[in-house]
């Protein structure tokens, strides 16, 4: 008997706002969206300060998550007061991927964390971060972490670890990729590994190894996706686990 390919149904994702103070509105970057798309899933973007009734309504229609850039993540999450150096925070961001992580990690649902993303998985399973790399973070040697555009370039370049789902996907040692940001992972949290590594010693990468899908990247897919089949294959495995 012959299946009925129409009756199969791509998986949804939500995708978390991005938030512009200046003009009180949420917008969103299209490689986010046009990542996912491509990649065979459904992208939705969800409201920035929903019921918690309703964030559960909206749960039961989704497949995964996407923690998208930003703004930094407060410190005070991570026991610490700001420093000069530290961006603009939001707070309603911080509050409702707090919300969606439990939901998501309790749930064994696939989350996909990009550069903010990786930074606020790592936050909210008990790390710390650098809230400004030039102020606070000495590596091996000077790379560049905050490009300038054009961000579908490489800049520098991470050693993935041997023994990650990132390597056992790419089937590589070494990968360049674009670097937008100045905050980083400072101590790891709890049920995390390194995945990858940046030259100056920096932690780009990191994965839960018990669950499904929880991944966390520094660099940004989103950018450079159209020009790197590497940034592909990452969007095209977080959707396949969102199946």
């Amino acid at each position: 008997m012959i299946k009925d390919r129409t009756c199969i149904q791509k998986p949804v994702i939500g995708v978390i706002p991005l938030w512009d103070e200046e003009k009180d509105s949420i917008w969103m970057v299209p490689g986010y969206l046009d990542g996912i798309r491509d990649a065979g899933g459904i992208p939705v973007i969800l409201p920035l300060q929903p019921e918690m009734e309703d964030l559960k309504q909206l749960d039961a229609m989704l497949d995964g998550y996407l923690f998208t850039g930003g703004h930094d993540v407060d410190p005070q999450m991570y026991g610490e007061e700001p420093v000069s150096a530290c961006g603009v925070c939001c707070p309603q961001r911080d509050i409702l991927e707090e919300k969606i992580y439990k939901m998501a990690k309790e749930k064994d649902k696939p989350i996909l964390g990009i550069c903010r993303g990786i930074q606020l998985l790592n936050v909210l399973a008990g790390g710390t971060l650098y809230q400004d790399l030039p102020q606070q973070f000495s590596g091996t040697k000077e790379i560049e972490h905050h490009m300038t555009a054009p961000y579908d370039r490489t800049v520098h370049d991470v050693e993935i670890m041997e023994n990650s789902p990132l390597y056992a996907l790419l089937q590589q040692k070494n990968l360049p990729v674009n670097s937008y940001h100045h905050q980083g992972i400072g101590s790891m949290g709890k049920g995390f590994e390194v995945m990858a590594v940046s030259e100056d010693g920096l932690i780009e990468g990191i994965y839960a190894p018990d669950k499904k899908f929880i991944w966390g990247i520094q660099w940004h897919p989103e950018f450079i996706y159209l020009k790197d089949d590497t940034a592909k294959k990452i969007f095209k495995a977080f959707v396949e686990a969102c199946a």
